[in-house]
């Protein structure tokens, strides 16, 4: 899909090129940018993460979802370099990323945001947004020595940070700290600050945790905006009504494991996503030991009337 085609058509090229995808985990997609086989996460005897097969389709918007302590922030953390599975291979654009450390797989294109928000407080928010840039001429000692050497670059990455924060209307705080705004903001911030390294695939973690209701219609059209520039989205998120109004595809996860993948109307009334979400044994009546009632099993004796 070329860079300049109508943000239309982009959403309508994601649909079409799903469409055809069986609902079903692992499910491969037409153009993957992501791939990961059996990756496995142990902490002692709790195994966290147990992915057989996973694709992520290029330039389309992902939703990952579960409920609490299905470890999507786990793989999260391992696709982007913050923690290391005890056992499997992923990559992105078929170059693998096994043992590439975080400031790594950001050169390479794909950046992430936090569930909370890890802008640095006693910085302003323009710098907050500088120190995004990788591989600055600044940062290396003996070019740090010579300003005409760095100076140039710099122009342009605060020209480049100025244009981010006008987008994200976050302009008129650029010279205020990063820890006197409100956390919808530094939601927002942390998110422009990813778009200065011009990746080509943007992980969220559960963007519209503790944003207030005035901004999460901005951040919603934000995200979309990342697809109609062009890029992937993958993100985690509790909030169903935003799932279905944002997302091309939708990947479950319960207890470590992908369980269901497909359109977010066909994955929200998935049978395995309900039981996931409620129980398995939610619309069935429980023994006083906690066991439920099956048909075949004999029903509790009734209690003795009193003499």
């Amino acid at each position: 899909m070329p860079a300049d085609a109508p943000a239309t058509t982009r959403r309508d090229a994601a649909v079409a090129a799903l469409a055809e995808v069986a609902h079903e985990p692992g499910a491969p997609k037409p153009d993957a940018i992501v791939v990961a086989d059996g990756i496995v996460r142990r902490f002692g005897g709790l195994t966290a993460v147990d992915v057989a097969h996973i694709e992520i389709q290029r330039g389309a918007i992902t939703a990952l979802i579960g409920p609490n302590g299905a470890g999507k922030t786990t793989f999260f953390n391992l696709l982007t370099g913050f923690d290391q599975p005890n056992e499997g291979q992923w990559s992105l654009n078929a170059r693998s990323l096994k043992g590439v450390p975080p400031h790594k797989v950001a050169r390479r294109g794909m950046v992430r945001t936090f569930q909370l928000t890890k802008a640095l407080s006693k910085m302003t928010v323009l710098d907050n947004m500088r120190l995004g840039v990788s591989g600055q001429g600044g940062e290396k000692f003996w070019r740090a020595l010579f300003p005409f050497a760095w100076k140039s670059e710099e122009r342009r990455n605060t020209e480049r940070a100025q244009e981010l924060l006008a987008r994200f209307k976050l302009d008129a705080k650029q010279q205020d700290f990063a820890g006197e705004m409100s956390g919808g903001q530094r939601k927002l911030l942390e998110m422009a600050r990813a778009l200065m390294v011009e990746p080509e695939m943007v992980m969220l973690d559960e963007p519209m945790a503790g944003v207030n209701p005035a901004l999460t219609q901005s951040l919603l059209g934000h995200i979309k905006d990342l697809r109609e520039q062009g890029m992937t989205v993958l993100f985690v998120e509790h909030d169903m009504d935003m799932v279905r109004d944002i997302s091309d595809w939708v990947i479950v996860m319960a207890q470590g494991q992908v369980i269901a993948e497909g359109p977010p109307d066909s994955v929200m009334s998935d049978q395995r996503v309900i039981d996931a979400y409620l129980g398995a044994h939610h619309d069935q009546a429980l023994t006083d030991t906690g066991e439920a009632f099956t048909d075949d099993a004999p029903s509790p004796a009734a209690p003795e009337e009193s003499a």
